[in-house]
Order: C-alpha cells, then structure tokens, then sequence
C-alpha cells in the first residue's frame, strides 16, 4: 500500500504539537511536587476558621470537618492557614467573618513569620481575594477574612529577595496565591522543597503575589484528588464546604 508522505508528516507534526501542549498544560496547572486546590471565591464557600460555636479552638483537619457536617455542610478542601503561637492563637492578623480578632503584627524577631517582607490573604466582602505585604494592607477596607503570615513567596512578580535558588533549606511548606483571574491557588509541597522552588511554582501559574503559610506542620485535605490528612494542631485553617442536600 502506498503511504501519502504528506498525511504522514501531517500527523507527525500534529502529535508533536498536541505532546507539546499537553506538557505545557501539565507543567502550568499540574506539577507533581505539589497537592493543589483553585478556588473561585465567587462561586465556591470559602471561610477561615480558628474557633468553633463553643469557643474551643478547632485545631486539627478533622476537627473542622466534624464542625462543618453539625453545620450539614460537607468539607471540600481545607489546608492550615498560617502561623500561630503555642496556645494555637493566630501569630499575626485574624479577621473573621468581618470581626477583628488578632490585630496586625508590624513587630520584627526571628523565623519565617519575621522574614521581611511578610503579608496578608484576605478576601473582601464582595468575595475578591488578594494577597498583600503587610506594608501594604489597608485596615480600612470591607475585609470578610483576613490571615496574616511571612515571608511574602512571590511580590510584585518577582520572587523574594532572600531566597537562593538551590538552597538546601528543605522542607515541607504550604502556601496562597491569586491567580490573573480573580481564583485563588492553594498549594502545599508532597515533599521537600526549598522556598525559592516554592516561590518558584507560584509564579510560573501565573500569581504576582504569594503568601507562605506555614512549614513542616502543613497538612491538606483535598478527597477529590483523594489527598485526604485529617490530623494537625493548627491556630487558623481554610476552609471550602458546599451545603448538603436536605
């Protein structure tokens, strides 16, 4: 049988590009190093939770889940929310459903929270979420949650200055960015990473700001990619439910 040499190059150059744009597309929304969650906030509900109904400090993945279903609410995603102190109190800022609970911490000291600069997630009431230097944040605006946490990953486009890339500060390490889109990325590391690799991934799905959540503790809860940690001792945790059919 005699072969057209033209479909056959066709269909090489055709898988070429097809092979070509599936590793774009894997390498952009999907990098095995990391578990992660977009989140539309105007679609999806999504809250930050330190405390339960009985003021007792929630703690643990499991924890929210539990508080969620009294609520007959389903947990869809939830991830630890910044850094805290040894009574589980939030280290640096905390809104709440519009209610100031920690105010913002400007101090200087050691450790990651320290490493200037730092910032803020927070959502508006009119569900847009943003990433900020805590330089930047304004107190005066309609904020329905708020986290504080450090050092920033990624400010302005460009990766922290106080990373090097190849460092071999590894560890494990969860973070929050905005997309160009207005969703928000949630990402934690399956393994070791060092922060510039960290900051790295951010930039690359495209956030111009990104904010490190916390280190070695993290832990996610995700079942629709059947990544499901239901432990931790944790001040704030992020959370996404969806309403249970009655």
């Amino acid at each position: 049988m005699k072969i057209n040499k033209h479909i056959v190059l066709f269909v090489f150059v055709f898988a070429a590009i097809f092979a070509c744009i599936a590793f774009t597309l894997k390498t952009k929304a999907e990098d095995d190093r990391f578990i992660t969650k977009i989140v539309d906030p105007k679609t999806e509900e999504l809250k930050l939770y330190w405390k339960n109904d009985k003021n007792e400090i929630i703690k643990s993945l499991q924890g929210l889940a539990t508080y969620v279903e009294s609520k007959n609410k389903t947990l869809v995603f939830a991830m630890n929310g910044g850094m805290y102190m040894e009574d589980n109190a939030p280290l640096g800022l905390y809104i709440e459903d519009g209610k100031t609970i920690r105010k913002l911490n400007t101090g200087s000291g050691s450790g990651n929270f320290h490493l200037k600069p730092n910032g803020v997630f927070y959502i508006t009431n009119d569900k847009i979420p943003k990433v900020c230097t805590t330089e930047k944040f304004k107190t005066d605006e309609e904020i329905k949650y708020a986290t504080q946490s450090g050092p920033m990953l990624v400010v302005d486009g460009k990766i922290h200055t106080a990373f090097t890339k190849g460092s071999e500060n590894l560890n494990i390490r969860n973070g929050v960015g905005i997309l160009p889109d207005n969703k928000i990325l949630f990402a934690m590391s399956k393994g070791m990473v060092n922060f510039y690799d960290f900051a790295d991934f951010f930039l690359k799905q495209g956030c111009k700001n990104a904010l490190y959540l916390d280190g070695f503790v993290s832990r996610t809860y995700l079942p629709e990619k059947n990544f499901i940690q239901k432990d931790g001792n944790f001040g704030v945790i992020i959370g996404v439910t969806k309403a249970n059919k009655k």
